[in-house]
């Protein structure tokens, strides 16, 4: 026997501090605010400090805790500030959750050199700019989870998605890389793969019938996914019962990447 599980315990995120990059809408949004829910002061960060201060006031409405912070991860000043701030008032980072980033859809002919690097200054130096100053303080306190936020991208390829795909199969790889490195310091960096998600930056694609059409041919589960159905991921890495995994790309894609059925059928 190896004794009872404390559920609540393993799970709960109480006394915990989270900062969560790209919290204005989406996927960052409903992860800011389910790490609220399950106990931890939740850090909202973007550029959009009125639409944060606006979400925080809300979750503080339903008794959690949230502040907000102005950061613009293509500026490392910006960076800079914002985590200083967070730390300056809590002590501390205990989660980082990177979720803020940028897409451009061409032929991989079409591109500019100036969207290519807009793509990756957002995507990878930005988060790795934020992810180097934040796990130096875990790696003083010897703990911390660090959550970064993939794409179906960030391991199989799709048309036009050439220079947002460099982005995230590199946050694949770095996540492995620095989930090794910080091993010893006790940080988990793991990577979540949102599938096909309906946020407003991208509902007017999933409002075609022949792109609903599609995903009902090809994925095991034929729905599109809500940024909910990732946040209580979030929740799990960011907790204690994940401190033994680290290191991972774990997809949330209604089995998109898993396989799809064909017309064959055995004898």
């Amino acid at each position: 026997m190896y004794g009872a599980m404390d559920v609540e315990k393993y799970f709960s995120l109480a006394n915990q501090v989270a900062l969560v990059i790209g919290a204005s809408r989406g996927i960052g949004q409903a992860i800011a605010e389910a790490l609220g829910d399950a106990g931890a002061h939740v850090i909202l960060a973007s550029r959009s400090l009125e639409k944060l201060q606006q979400i925080a006031a809300a979750m503080r409405a339903r008794d959690q805790q949230a502040s907000a912070v102005a950061m613009d991860v293509t500026d490392r000043a910006s960076i800079s500030r914002a985590v200083e701030q967070a730390l300056g008032a809590h002590g501390r980072i205990d989660i980082l959750v990177n979720v803020a980033g940028a897409n451009i859809r061409k032929r991989a002919e079409d591109y500019t050199p100036e969207e290519y690097d807009h793509l990756l200054t957002t995507n990878l130096k930005g988060l790795f700019q934020v992810t180097q100053l934040v796990g130096a303080a875990m790696k003083e306190r010897r703990r911390g989870k660090i959550i970064n936020i993939g794409s179906l991208t960030t391991s199989i390829g799709f048309p036009f998605l050439s220079v947002y795909a460099i982005t995230k199969g590199g946050l694949g790889q770095l996540s492995k890389v620095l989930a090794v490195e910080w091993a010893p310091f006790n940080i988990q960096v793991n990577v979540i793969a949102p599938g096909f998600i309906v946020t407003d930056l991208n509902r007017h694609m999933w409002q075609r019938q022949d792109m609903l059409d599609w995903l009902a041919a090809t994925q095991p589960n034929p729905r599109v996914g809500t940024p909910q159905d990732v946040a209580g991921l979030a929740i799990f890495l960011a907790s204690p019962a994940a401190d033994y995994i680290t290191g991972q790309v774990i997809f949330v894609d209604g089995g998109k990447t898993a396989g799809s059925s064909w017309p064959f059928q055995p004898a």
